[in-house]
């Protein structure tokens, strides 16, 4: 009996041990799943919550602004609103469509139809609404209407600076452009208005709505420099007009950093305003031309034949050329552009006349390798690495499938294409000592808290010619302004060098007869030189399709209003005119102020479409002489 009760009072003791351990074993369990819900699932679980008790809407972070080298904003943004609906929040949809619809510029039945037959918890109503009208949405106090503010994109200069800022979509999105290329840079991190709603999406009025405040976008700087802009974009569009052109292009580049200070083409388009609904229209206006296209440089490119052949070592000054009006390459017979001929000329007189024979004989002493080594040294049939969308290489015949008689046209600019860009780094190379220098926009992005996220270093690619070699192109180039067909670029008080270049335009792989492009590409000081720019006429009306009378006088013209605006000293002495004083035009009716300004014998640019005058260059008391120009901002 003793030991039956013994033996059962262990067992009970087991049984209470292997309980308690079971007990124990679920306890530690759910200890273990409740810190693991808390501590690891917490934030993911409360998230989940949050999406259940709560309706989103996203604001778009303003992009960072665009400036010019001096400061000047060239894009900012501004804000509007998008108005939203939540049907299921609405009891009548027919009130609250007739309430909204005036103030929307919406459709009644419209709007009605797409709140009752709405498939998803939210619809968009409308997007862009400035501040009254979303007031006036706001003021209506509508239940399930709802609106968030947006970021768009503000281009204070309307169509300036069109073919290099670029646009953005709909969803504030750069699509080509400085605005596309850097969309990394400018587009920031979008925001969020999120508000307390029941589980059908009906809001919880005890509850309020939370901000997520957007982190904007980086600012970035470019080399554009505003006002060389405009001297650009006035002389691009006077070109346009004057000779009855298809188009009118300039590019303006520092010569010793490879800074782009300006890029103006005419035709243009408002970038506040672009024509989005005509894409081929829009794309056409969009590309720069100046850095997608590539065309026959003509008479442009002989300076790259002179310079390689001095550099080579196989032509002197002194060296006399023959020009009967043509020469025989390979049994063929090449024209000279003048027909009668230059007769006996040497190196010098051959540049200043742009005599096609004696670039073609240049070639022929360089032969096919050593002048296609100089022609890759200056970067032709290569991108020149530019921060922009869409550059072309250009087209150069490859080395071995070239014949005498290619050779003898590349010399002197025909059966090669460039880029606008290429010919002006190049040519920039040859002016400032050798030095091919990478073309660029952007100087430096900022992020928002002023931190330098990239400044811009400018970028010696190599030396393509010697010092020396140099100094006598310059001299040369100095000598087609002032003696020869470049004439119409001089500057005042000023050395300036250039080239000018005529040559026909291709289609379909063929001459397009009677169509030209006028070209001139001219720098300065000669002494010192700072500024390159390029000129070019497109297919002009007018039977005068020379370089030397469409596209000289304009690139003079800029190139003596950057001078003036960028204060440099005379390099040679000035003819005596007569003086007179700027007049403090600020305020004056545009049409007043140019007329007083003519009067005093200036020369009169506008830039903008204002009626009265916000600024001018120089600024006013400024001593100036008859016949200098000025510009007049109209805003």
């Amino acid at each position: 009996m003793d030991y039956n009760f013994c033996n059962s009072n262990i067992k009970l003791r087991k049984r209470l041990l292997a309980l308690i351990l079971a007990f124990g074993f679920i306890f530690g369990g759910l200890v273990v799943r409740i810190g693991y819900v808390q501590l690891v699932q917490g934030r993911w679980l409360r998230n989940l919550a949050e999406d259940q008790w709560h309706r989103e809407l996203s604001t778009s972070a303003p992009r960072g602004r665009i400036y010019g080298a001096c400061g000047t904003t060239l894009v900012d943004n501004k804000y509007t609103f998008a108005i939203y609906a939540r049907p299921r929040s609405i009891r009548d949809a027919g009130v609250v469509a007739t309430a909204l619809a005036p103030i929307l510029n919406l459709d009644v039945e419209r709007v009605t139809n797409n709140i009752r037959n709405a498939v998803t918890g939210e619809i968009t109503l409308a997007r862009g609404v400035d501040f009254e009208r979303a007031t006036a949405v706001r003021n209506l106090r509508l239940e399930g209407i709802y609106m968030s503010y947006n970021s768009t994109r503000n281009y204070p200069g309307g169509s300036s600076l069109s073919r290099i800022l670029g646009l953005t979509n709909i969803d504030n999105v750069g699509q080509n452009g400085i605005e596309g290329y850097f969309d990394r840079f400018l587009r920031g991190v979008d925001g969020m208005v999120m508000t307390p709603t029941d589980l059908i999406g009906i809001r919880l009025p005890s509850r309020g709505t939370r901000h997520l405040p957007a982190i904007p976008g980086a600012n970035i700087t470019l080399a554009v420099d505003y006002n060389i802009q405009s001297f650009a974009e006035s002389a691009v569009q006077a070109a346009h007009a004057e000779w009855g052109a298809s188009g009118a292009r300039m590019l303006v580049m520092d010569v010793n950093t490879g800074g782009i200070v300006a890029l103006a083409e005419s035709p243009t388009y408002d970038l506040n305003e672009p024509p989005r609904n005509d894409i081929d229209l829009l794309n056409a206006l969009s590309k720069s031309t100046l850095i997608v296209d590539v065309y026959e440089p003509g008479s442009t490119f002989k300076i790259f034949t002179t310079a390689a052949a001095i550099e080579s070592g196989v032509v002197r000054d002194t060296d006399r050329f023959f020009c009967g009006g043509s020469h025989i390459v390979d049994g063929q017979r090449i024209r000279c552009w003048r027909s009668i001929g230059h007769g006996s000329v040497d190196l010098i007189e051959g540049v200043n006349k742009s005599c096609n024979v004696v670039f073609m004989q240049l070639a022929a002493r360089m032969g096919t390798q050593q002048f296609y080594q100089h022609i890759r040294n200056f970067g032709f049939g290569q991108r020149t690495g530019v921060d922009f969308f869409g550059e072309s290489p250009g087209l150069v015949i490859r080395e071995e499938y070239v014949k005498n008689i290619d050779l003898a046209r590349i010399g002197f600019g025909h059966a090669i294409a460039v880029t606008p860009l290429q010919l002006v780094a190049a040519t920039a190379a040859v002016v400032n000592g050798g030095r091919l220098m990478q073309p660029h926009f952007v100087t430096d992005v900022t992020a928002p808290c002023g931190t330098t996220i990239y400044n811009h270093t400018p970028n010696q690619i190599r030396q393509v010619l010697s010092q020396s070699t140099s100094e006598r192109m310059r001299a040369m180039l100095a000598d087609v302004v002032d003696n020869g067909s470049g004439s119409k670029a001089r500057v005042e008080g000023f050395g300036v060098g250039g080239k000018t270049g005529t040559a026909q335009r291709y289609r379909d792989g063929a001459i397009d007869r009677g169509n030209y492009i006028s070209s001139f590409i001219g720098f300065g000081p000669v002494e010192d030189p700072r500024y390159i720019v390029l000129m070019i006429v497109d297919e002009p009306t007018s039977y005068l399709y020379y370089g030397s009378i469409l596209a000289a006088p304009y690139a003079g013209r800029v190139l003596g209003q950057i001078f003036e605006y960028r204060g440099l000293a005379p390099t040679r002495p000035p003819q005596e005119r007569e003086s007179v004083v700027m007049p403090d035009f600020i305020g004056t009716p545009l049409i007043e102020a140019v007329r007083a300004a003519e009067r005093l014998g200036l020369h009169v640019e506008v830039a903008g479409e204002g009626t009265n005058v916000t600024s001018t260059i120089p600024s006013p008391q400024t001593p100036l002489k008859v016949g200098d120009v000025v510009l007049l901002r109209a805003g």
